[in-house]
């Protein structure tokens, strides 16, 4: 993708900037000047800090996750010899970049901006907000596209209503307090026409039982301290799977059983599998679900055109346009009311 301009970059974050509301009273935003925002109707401020405006008072549950992207600002970006988070985005949204190409995006739980620099890559322009610090990164890693990062919470976003021609969230909002209600937030943002893509741990495989109990004390560790212990046992734990393999017979059950009852990630990169590791063991909150809830909840959003997407669990949906809208209006009506409004 050809690198942008000062100008189309500060043309972009103008345009964007007339999209933001008041979290107070949703008034619209107008710059402090010092690269943050301020209300002019009931005068709250909502500062600029390390290059990102903020909208959140803290990081709070998601703490763990500013300190892992800041300590893995770029081990996920694709570059000429990887293109893992490429493949990763189409096999957890169905986007492709025909569909993005000169589009608003919304990024929710942007990271270190792993995802949104493919998004922009394909030409769209990103917004990303992430409740933690990570956000801070994405605004480093993609300075030279067209890209916005805020700190902010998915709960209370800053946005005007019908925003976005497309919001997609990949392994996000499974590590919120209730991801129900975080899927249920977004599609007010989408334009009519609009589409919504999430990923969400899956609830089928259980192989996740023993990470959860490990996690009701990890999770309570200090970042650093949990950090410094997955970096020594993800690689034993490796090497132990390796080396059980090649036992005849009962090799490879044994390895499975270990791996079961010790989870971590596989892998082939030594940083990935310490990184994806510590992002199992790290989080506050981590639910799983099936299609079967993803579903109703986009449906009772009105959401529709649903699909399952490549991985699971991976749903999208499309924000029927006015018009589909007006006919279904229509045709709830008894025959005789519609006949009269033809």
């Amino acid at each position: 993708m050809e690198q942008m301009t000062d100008d189309r970059r500060s043309q972009f974050r103008a345009e964007f900037a007339e999209s933001l509301r008041c979290l107070t009273c949703g008034h619209a935003l107008e710059s402090d000047g010092s690269g943050g925002y301020v209300c002019p109707d009931c005068r709250r401020s909502y500062p600029q800090k390390n290059g990102v405006a903020c909208f959140v008072d803290s990081g709070a549950y998601a703490d763990s996750f500013g300190f892992q992207w800041h300590r893995y600002s770029r081990t996920q970006l694709d570059d000429d010899q990887c293109h893992e988070s490429e493949s990763d985005f189409r096999k957890r949204t169905g986007f492709k970049p025909e569909d993005l190409k000169g589009k608003l995006v919304l990024d929710v739980g942007c990271g270190m901006g792993r995802f949104a620099e493919v998004a922009t890559r394909w030409g769209a322009r990103v917004v990303g907000i992430d409740l933690s610090a990570a956000a801070q990164m994405a605004a480093r890693n993609l300075a030279n596209r067209e890209f916005v990062a805020l700190q902010a919470d998915v709960f209370a976003l800053p946005f005007a209503p019908e925003t976005f021609d497309f919001i997609y969230s990949i392994g996000v909002l499974h590590h919120t307090p209730d991801c129900e209600k975080a899927v249920k937030a977004l599609p007010k943002y989408l334009k009519p026409g609009g589409y919504l893509g999430v990923w969400l741990y899956s609830g089928y495989n259980k192989w996740y039982r023993f990470s959860d109990l490990y996690r009701r004390v990890t999770h309570r560790m200090p970042p650093r301290l949990l950090h410094s212990i997955l970096s020594v046992a993800v690689p034993v734990l490796n090497g132990v799977d390796r080396g059980l393999r090649w036992i005849p017979l009962f090799g490879k059950p044994l390895a499975g059983a270990v791996h079961h009852i010790f989870p971590v990630n596989r892998n082939p990169r030594r940083d990935w599998r310490v990184l994806d590791t510590f992002d199992w063991y790290s989080p506050r909150y981590q639910s799983k679900h099936t299609y079967e809830e993803v579903f109703r909840w986009f449906e009772s959003c009105g959401l529709e055109d649903l699909h399952v997407v490549e991985v699971p669990i991976a749903v999208r949906g499309r924000k029927p346009e006015r018009i589909d809208e007006a006919r279904r209006g229509l045709a709830a009506l008894a025959p005789e009311d519609s006949q009269a409004l033809v």
